[in-house]
C-alpha cells in the first residue's frame, strides 16, 4: 500500500497580550492555522501539552489561561492535523510567555553620567537587586523587547554600557531581573533613569564650506605677460635658438577695455580643443650687427 505524503504549511503562534502579563492575570495563546484542521496541539517546553478540536469555520485555535500561575510561564509551540488527506504540520516558531511576579522586590538603577552627554560618549547603566542569582535585563520605554541582558557579578550588580551613543539612544531606561531556574518569571520594573544625548557642535575654528565658483576670472588680453626671453632680469637669449611663441595673440578689437586693475570678466563657451597646434605668428628675430671698433686716443 502506497503512502501519500502531503505538504502541510506551518502554523504561527501569538500571545494576547504579547507582554506585561502578571502572575494571576489572564492570557490567550492563539495558534493560526492556514488550512482547515481537525485537531490543534499546544506544547509547553518541558511542561504541559494541551489539545483542542478546531472548528472548521475558524482560522485559529485559542488556548486561554484565566488565572496564570508560575507553572504557566514558559516557551510554547503549536501544530495541527488535517483529515482530508491525512497530514500533520511541523511545530510553529516558539512564543515566550513571561510572567511578572509583583511580590519580587524591584531592582535599583543608576546612570554613570548626570543624564546629559554628547554624541559619541560611552554611558554605563548599573542595575542591582537584593536577592542574588538572577539575570538582569535592561528595558527602554517604547520598546517591547529588552535592550540588553546580562548576568550579575558576585555582588548582584550588572553594568550595561552603551558605546558611542547618538540622540536615538536618548530616553528612559529601567531594569528587571529573572531568578535562576525560572527564566520566564520576571520581577517588576524598577525605578527609571533618563538619558539625554545632545548633538556635538563643530570644533571651533573649523573652516566653513566653500561655495561653488560662480564664474571665471581671466587676464585682460590687452595686458600681455612679458616673454621670459625678453625680461631684463634674465640672461640674454641665444640667437640660434628657436623663438618661443608668445602665449597671447594679437589684441582682439572686440574685447571690452580693461578696468583699473587690469582685469576683464568674460563669459567662456565650452569648445572641443583642436589637436592641431595653433597658427600663431612667429616672433620677429632681433636684428644684430657685429662690428669691430678701434679706440683712437686724442692727440
Amino acid at each position: 500500500m502506497a503512502v501519500v505524503l502531503i505538504f502541510v504549511p506551518r502554523p504561527s503562534l501569538s500571545l494576547h497580550p504579547s507582554y506585561g502579563v502578571a502572575v494571576g492575570g489572564n492570557v490567550t495563546l492563539r495558534c493560526h492555522v492556514p488550512r482547515v484542521a481537525a485537531w490543534v496541539w499546544l506544547y509547553q517546553d518541558g511542561g504541559w501539552t494541551y489539545k483542542k478540536y478546531k472548528e472548521e469555520e475558524r482560522d485559529a485555535a485559542e488556548f486561554s489561561f484565566v488565572r496564570t500561575v508560575w507553572d504557566h510561564a514558559g516557551a510554547y509551540q503549536c501544530r495541527y492535523r488535517v483529515s482530508r488527506p491525512l497530514g500533520t504540520s511541523e511545530l510553529s516558531d516558539p512564543a515566550e510567555l513571561v510572567l511578572t511576579d509583583r511580590s519580587l522586590p524591584p531592582p535599583g538603577i543608576a546612570l554613570s553620567s548626570e543624564g546629559r552627554v554628547g554624541t559619541g560618549s560611552n554611558v554605563t547603566i548599573r542595575c542591582w537587586n537584593k536577592p542574588h542569582g538572577a539575570a538582569f535585563l535592561l528595558h527602554k520605554d517604547g520598546r517591547s523587547a529588552p535592550v540588553q541582558r546580562q548576568d550579575p557579578d558576585v555582588g548582584g550588580t550588572a553594568a550595561f554600557t552603551l558605546f558611542g551613543v547618538t540622540p536615538a539612544d536618548g530616553g528612559t531606561y529601567r531594569c528587571s531581573y529573572r531568578l535562576w531556574g525560572r527564566p520566564f518569571l520576571s520581577s517588576p520594573l524598577g525605578d527609571n533613569v533618563t538619558l539625554e544625548v545632545t548633538p556635538t557642535p563643530a570644533p571651533p575654528g573649523a573652516p566653513p564650506e566653500k561655495p561653488e565658483a560662480a564664474g571665471f576670472q581671466v587676464k585682460n588680453p590687452h595686458q600681455r605677460t612679458p616673454h621670459p626671453d625678453l625680461t631684463a632680469s634674465g640672461p640674454p637669449r641665444d640667437p640660434t635658438e628657436s623663438p618661443t611663441p608668445c602665449p597671447w595673440g594679437p589684441p582682439d578689437p572686440m574685447v571690452p577695455p580693461a578696468d583699473d586693475e587690469g582685469l576683464t570678466y568674460i563669459e567662456l563657451n565650452i569648445a572641443t580643443p583642436s589637436t592641431q597646434p595653433p597658427n600663431l605668428p612667429a616672433a620677429p628675430q632681433p636684428h644684430v650687427i657685429y662690428a669691430e671698433v678701434a679706440a683712437v686716443g686724442q692727440r
